[in-house]
């Protein structure tokens, strides 16, 4: 930490900076071990730790280790840097990784959360507040964001992303490209390429089998909106599609991304995914499974070392190309080039707490997951809450904090979560604020002591281990007994607040039909508890809509607005028609609905000559309040059938009451467009009719004729 730059310099070899140089100086076992990741390094605790740990320091002096992940702390990644910048032969950089997906010590919502709140911008600024927080400790790439479009609630990863559909995935994917990457010295990476959401049963890891035109038109936009954006690294996904296993996919990996794209990154595994190529029966062991995946297109291993350790044989047999390693680390040399790691390799370890306790990033955490709460009911104006002067809090979420980081939470710590509890506490000083849990999340229900309550706020959701990865539900109710307890507050004729905390979206059937104040709250992160009380007291109008559609009951996914109409479409005719017997098509809560405290209006529909779509927007209320008003089109006859309607334009707007604003619409050929026959992306001639307003059912306002 104590070299000065210079000195840095005149210690390393004069062609350092010089990719092809570098390569020239290399020896094989040097080009492999650039492709090679690790994880936890310098973690061994126990009775062989010095030893294990001198092991895995020898490894880097040998040029052994391109990149390790889970190794968090300046002073830790510093202690192996050192390694390989100043003991190795050629001094070449370690890329720290590490999943900072929604925050890193500051923990904002989680994405799927945060895409309710329709703005980039601010996905924009949360993203680089994670990147300068987790850079503050080390880490130098993240493995987010996560674009993969999702319209199964059962999948458990539902919740990393922006949910189901590929135009608002993208604007968001472009966000927090740009966001982590401000600066040019810390990398994203686009996951997980692809088509990873569409698992079949909504089972993680499950195969995949789409359609070409699916993977263009759903699938693969927002990943392409990475590379517009500049995204300096790719993740294959563990699942197959078509047949062949992402990493080892040359027509994703080569064909699309680098030959048709022009992505000049590099792309690496997800965790052992090499390895498992071997469960999926395309490689019959590891040293298959390291030449299918390199083959492919595959540049950095996670984990697993089946290219590292028989990546030599294969050179020696013919079967591995010198040509193929040598391009793989020319791509891993020239993303740590771009982030100028030979310049600056080492984190300064001082200012390290006081980034990671910057009271600014509290503030942008409570604001953004303010901005990303949903009211879905408020039949009888409980809220915004009224001075009430005693409030009993209940349910398993209520002083929880743990949970409410939500998944993949970084460095969050659940010590520095404000809970619903204390959230209600802070912004109601003067109030009694008291909690009974009532249940947990599979234990009975206790009977409530409701009687000198004015209102009752029910947390109820899920756990955080019900979401993420690996945690597929194939009942997406609320879990144990807590519809039970909602029913049992209302019951009593109590005033109440059903909060919801999930990952996902959930079937919540009883609830959603008799409950009269539902307000989604996602998990909200480290200002959870004083997000929250900000919209129940009315200190924020709620403005989020959401990103994805809740369903009526599990028999309805996936489930999606964006659909195709079908030759036998539910509003044709009363029988023989692609509709269930026992349920309604429709969601309980369709994309892009979301309620206010105050009304709006939009109007004056308006499409000019160049096919810009102009609308006004008007508060018609009486308080202060944001409406994201959205743009759909609906193409009515084309060559290849076009979904019922598309997400084209969305606008967050605040306005004061009685105020009134213009937005803009541009239609171009990319938001006109489609692959017809051939997938070759074209404008076809013909109506396209034209919907706005605040939802996936906004009405049609005008149409017009492409010539």
């Amino acid at each position: 930490m104590k070299k000065t730059l210079l000195a840095l310099l005149l210690t390393a070899p004069a062609f350092a900076q010089d990719i092809e140089g570098l390569l020239k100086q290399m020896t094989l076992d040097e080009k492999l071990g650039q492709i090679q990741q690790f994880s936890d390094f310098g973690f061994s605790t126990g009775p062989s730790a010095a030893a294990d740990n001198e092991k895995q320091k020898e490894r880097i002096r040998k040029g052994g280790v391109g990149s390790i992940l889970n190794c968090v702390g300046a002073k830790w990644t510093n202690e192996l840097q050192r390694e390989a910048v100043e003991k190795s032969r050629l001094k070449v950089p370690i890329l720290f990784g590490f999943d900072v997906i929604h925050g890193h010590r500051t923990t904002f919502p989680t994405p799927l959360g945060e895409a309710a709140s329709f703005d980039p911008k601010g996905c924009e600024e949360t993203a680089a507040i994670a990147a300068k927080e987790s850079r503050a400790q080390g880490v130098r790439w993240t493995f987010a964001p996560m674009v993969d479009i999702a319209r199964d609630a059962r999948w458990g990863r539902i919740v990393e992303g922006a949910g189901e559909d590929a135009y608002l995935g993208s604007k968001l994917a472009t966000a927090r490209v740009q966001g982590f990457q401000r600066g040019g010295k810390y990398a994203a990476c686009a996951k997980h390429w692809v088509a990873y959401g569409a698992a079949e049963g909504g089972r993680d890891y499950n195969t995949v089998d789409v359609s070409e035109r699916a993977l263009r038109e759903v699938y693969f936009p927002p990943f392409k909106a990475c590379v517009d954006a500049g995204v300096m690294t790719f993740m294959t996904s563990f699942n197959e599609t078509a047949g062949i296993p992402s990493t080892a996919n040359r027509f994703i990996l080569t064909d699309v991304l680098r030959k048709e794209w022009g992505f000049r990154g590099f792309v690496v595994s997800d965790y052992e995914s090499v390895d498992e190529l071997r469960n999926h029966g395309l490689s019959a062991d590891g040293a298959e499974a390291g030449l299918d995946s390199i083959n492919a297109g595959l540049d950095m291993e996670m984990v697993s070392q089946h290219i590292a350790q028989n990546g030599a044989a294969l050179i020696r047999s013919g079967k591995l190309q010198q040509s193929t390693v040598d391009e793989a680390v020319r791509r891993i040399l020239r993303v740590k080039k771009q982030l100028g790691l030979w310049e600056n390799p080492y984190t300064d370890e001082a200012p390290e707490q006081s980034v990671l306790k910057d009271p600014a990033h509290r503030a942008l955490a409570r604001t953004s997951a303010a901005r990303s709460l949903v009211l879905l009911k408020n039949d009888k104006n409980v809220l915004p809450l009224q001075s009430p002067k005693n409030i009993l809090v209940v349910g398993p979420l209520g002083d929880n904090q743990a949970d409410l980081l939500g998944p993949w939470h970084g460095d969050g710590r659940k010590e520095e979560v404000i809970t619903l509890l204390q959230g209600l506490k802070n912004r109601y000083p003067n109030a009694t604020v008291t909690f009974q849990k009532g249940c947990d999340f599979k234990g009975p229900v206790e009977t409530l002591n409701l009687a000198g309550a004015d209102v009752v706020i029910v947390a109820v959701g899920e756990a955080e281990a019900m979401s993420g990865e690996a945690r597929s539900r194939s009942m997406i109710g609320l879990p144990g007994e807590q519809e039970a307890l909602v029913k049992q507050v209302h019951n009593s004729g109590k005033p109440y607040v059903v909060t919801l905390f999930n990952g996902r979206p959930l079937a919540l059937g009883w609830v959603a039909e008799n409950c009269p104040t539902l307000l989604e709250c996602w998990f909200p992160g480290s200002e959870a508890g004083n997000a929250v009380a900000d919209v129940l007291s009315g200190d924020v109008n709620p403005g989020a809509k959401l990103p994805v559609s809740f369903p009526r009951n599990v028999g309805q996914c996936p489930i999606y607005y964006n659909h195709k109409n079908t030759g036998r479409p539910a509003n044709l005719r009363p029988e023989y028609v692609s509709t269930y017997v026992d349920v309604d098509n429709s969601p309980q809560y369709r994309f892009g609905y979301g309620l206010s405290y105050t009304t709006f209006k939009i109007d004056g529909v308006v499409v000019a000559a160049d096919h810009t779509v102009t609308a006004t927007v008007t508060n018609t209320g009486t308080r202060e309040g944001d409406e994201v008003v959205q743009l759909y089109i609906r193409d009515k006859v084309a060559s290849v059938t076009r979904p019922v309607r598309e997400l084209r334009g969305f606008q967050r707007v605040a306005l004061k009451p009685g105020a009134s604003q213009t937005v803009k619409f541009p239609l171009g050929d990319r938001e006109l467009g489609f692959y017809d026959r051939a997938m070759r992306w074209t404008v076809e001639p013909g109506e396209f009719e034209v919907y706005v307003g605040n939802s996936s059912e906004a009405p049609k306002a005008t149409s017009f004729f492409i010539q």
